[in-house]
């Protein structure tokens, strides 16, 4: 998948979708902190995670996406990276109007259906759908019917809009009902590493938290976050690790031990790895002003 942007008024792709303000693809290749400015959203937007991690806040709640998941940020709500925040990997995002009362002119929903997905967007407290595979679908057919623009196009971005947000809709109700998703046990699973990051956690250790074997466990991890456990825990570590770097004035070794890596220097190369600081640097940079 190749990068790309279409604006309202600025591509062609979408003279004849007026409620569509930005469509496009980004890739952060490699890690980088805070891949998006925190601002408030003008614009009803949905944002897919084709692969990588992404830590954003929604609403100034802090949710840490992975792949499949699509997270949804309504008009008024603050949304980005926060500037301590890692972020890798490739995302899609949708950004349109879809009206004040019912969805614009281009839906084909009922007024009635259209208020009760608003109601439902508006009144959902959980702002990503986990693990929602056919959300990427929908997001693959709309760039290829806009890039493409053939016959019945038009016609054909309304109808996949439309069923991009029943879909969401659907999801969010599900997910209320569900105490049973993997996206709740892994964030279990983060709070209790994060919450021991000194400890040398071995991949058994981890399954065993989520009641998982170590494979189906380390296929898990891996098709949820795209990293191996190993990769996924020093990714933790490391964002542990930035945490006390800007908060405290605490010696790099004692922050490397804290934090889970054997010395200072095992710290130093995999922190300059991951964020392309050293971690004095880091400090240097980055640390709070009172």
């Amino acid at each position: 998948m190749n990068p790309y942007l279409l604006q309202k008024g600025v591509s062609k792709e979408l003279d004849l979708f007026p409620h569509i303000i930005e469509f496009g693809l980004k890739k952060v290749q490699t890690i980088r902190l805070s891949s998006l400015p925190v601002e408030t959203s003008q614009s009803f937007r949905l944002y897919y995670i084709w692969d990588g991690r992404y830590d954003w806040t929604i609403d100034d709640h802090s949710h840490i996406l992975y792949p499949s998941d699509l997270a949804l940020v309504l008009p008024g709500q603050s949304f980005g990276s926060p500037r301590s925040a890692l972020d890798i990997g490739t995302f899609s995002w949708l950004s349109i109007d879809i009206g004040d009362a019912v969805f614009g002119p281009w839906s084909g929903l009922s007024p009635t259906d259209s208020r009760s997905i608003r109601k439902i967007f508006v009144l959902n407290t959980q702002p990503v759908a986990a693990n929602l595979k056919e959300a990427g679908k929908l997001f693959q057919q709309l760039a290829q019917e806009l890039h493409l623009q053939e016959i019945g196009f038009q016609t054909r971005v309304h109808q996949l809009t439309d069923a991009l947000l029943i879909l969401i809709a659907r999801q969010l109700i599900q997910q209320s009902h569900s105490q049973r998703d993997f996206s709740g046990s892994f964030m279990k699973l983060e709070q209790e590493l994060r919450k021991n990051l000194s400890h040398q956690w071995a991949v058994e250790e981890m399954a065993a938290l989520v009641g998982l074997g170590t494979t189906a466990f380390t296929e898990k991890v891996k098709s949820y976050t795209g990293f191996s456990p190993l990769n996924y825990l020093i990714n933790i570590r490391i964002s542990e690790a930035i945490k006390l770097l800007k908060q405290t004035d605490h010696h790099l070794t004692d922050i490397a031990l804290e934090t889970g890596f054997y010395s200072s220097q095992h710290f130093s190369t995999t922190f300059k790895k991951l964020t392309g600081y050293t971690p004095s640097q880091f400090r240097k940079d980055n640390t709070d002003q009172p």
